[in-house]
């Protein structure tokens, strides 16, 4: 397993970090099978391991919190906070009530006494990002969180926050988390050298763009009964227009992962983590055999002239599909922030 820096915290990653989404009935409800992926990947050396607190509404928490029991020193640990966590409509934000209650109920299933990396998981409009930096200040200076970050914030909220940082002594974000893949190229035209620029460490999630780049779904293929594709049909776009052109990229990039010699799945991997500023690649199986499948891609070496032939199937700054975005502004949902 190869490590890299993360941002300027100083904190040493491994290149591939577990993402856990799939601990529960969002994946795979077994925790036992859950501790089995985890151990595959501590095994192997990976020592980055991300969650979130609406990940099954605390289930995915739960199972990790038991599973780290005995090894919790031996990983670097994140989560987020945003999402809706019930019907009250407190129980979600960035506001400083709601980051004090979830980050206690986080550290209470986790089964840990601090958070490493404590992520906003998506902007909150409603609230003024100094209420979200002042709170996870004092997070940190508590030391229930030893770093704080974001995840699917564009460019210029990335710097909204540090110069507000800045400007009132807060504690910075250290790292953003977006959706990078072959097929979800946005972020290249801003969020990436905007993270770079600020030292900010990037965690990529979706490398394999919900299973596109696994290889799994081949033009003339059916879904498997088990895909994500029929899991979760209302977020996976298949049988649209933007899958054809996935389909078509999935058959070339299939041939140009036989003459690499590897999988697509590390060919996807490795591509995103060919770029300068990214630190690691989130990977999340659902099964022990999908984690060992992950294996190596770390490994893996691109050289010019495959990324370039990447660059032809989809253009860089491309996203092949725009919700694989992640995150779309209010401006562009709330017809009132557009018209007079």
């Amino acid at each position: 397993m190869e490590y890299r820096t993360l941002g300027r915290t100083g904190l040493q990653v491994s290149t591939l970090c577990l993402g856990t989404m799939m601990f529960g009935k969002w994946g795979n409800p077994d925790p036992a099978e859950c501790r089995r992926i985890l151990d595959v990947a501590l095994d192997a050396g990976i020592n980055f391991v991300d969650t979130a607190d609406v990940y099954d509404f605390g289930v995915s928490e739960e199972i990790l919190g038991q599973a780290l029991k005995g090894r919790r020193d031996d990983v670097v640990l994140a989560t987020k906070f945003h999402n809706p966590m019930g019907d009250d409509p407190n129980r979600r934000g960035n506001s400083r009530r709601w980051i004090f209650q979830a980050v206690e109920e986080s550290l209470r299933r986790l089964q840990t006494d601090w958070i490493d990396l404590y992520q906003v998981h998506r902007p909150d409009p409603s609230t003024d990002v100094d209420e979200t930096l002042g709170a996870l200040s004092d997070l940190v200076h508590a030391g229930k969180v030893r770093a704080i970050g974001t995840s699917t914030f564009p460019a210029e909220l990335l710097v909204d926050a540090a110069w507000v940082a800045d400007r009132r002594g807060r504690e910075r974000f250290a790292t953003e988390q977006p959706p990078y893949s072959i097929f979800a190229r946005g972020i290249e035209r801003d969020v990436l050298p905007t993270a770079e620029r600020l030292g900010i460490g990037v965690l990529v999630w979706a490398p394999l763009n919900g299973g596109w780049l696994s290889g799994k779904y081949r033009r003339g293929a059916e879904a498997s009964a088990d895909s994500r594709a029929l899991r979760q049909a209302d977020h996976f776009d298949w049988q649209t227009p933007e899958a054809e052109r996935k389909l078509d990229a999935v058959e070339a990039l299939v041939k140009l992962a036989e003459e690499v010699g590897c999988s697509l799945t590390h060919l996807a991997v490795a591509f995103t983590l060919a770029h300068r500023a990214v630190t690691s690649a989130i990977v999340g199986p659902r099964t022990p055999e999908q984690m060992v499948s992950m294996l190596g891609a770390e490994s893996v070496r691109l050289a010019a002239d495959v990324l370039d032939r990447i660059d032809e199937l989809v253009p860089p700054g491309a996203n092949l599909n725009e919700e694989n975005a992640g995150y779309v502004p209010p401006a562009l949902l709330d017809p009132a922030l557009r018209r007079r």
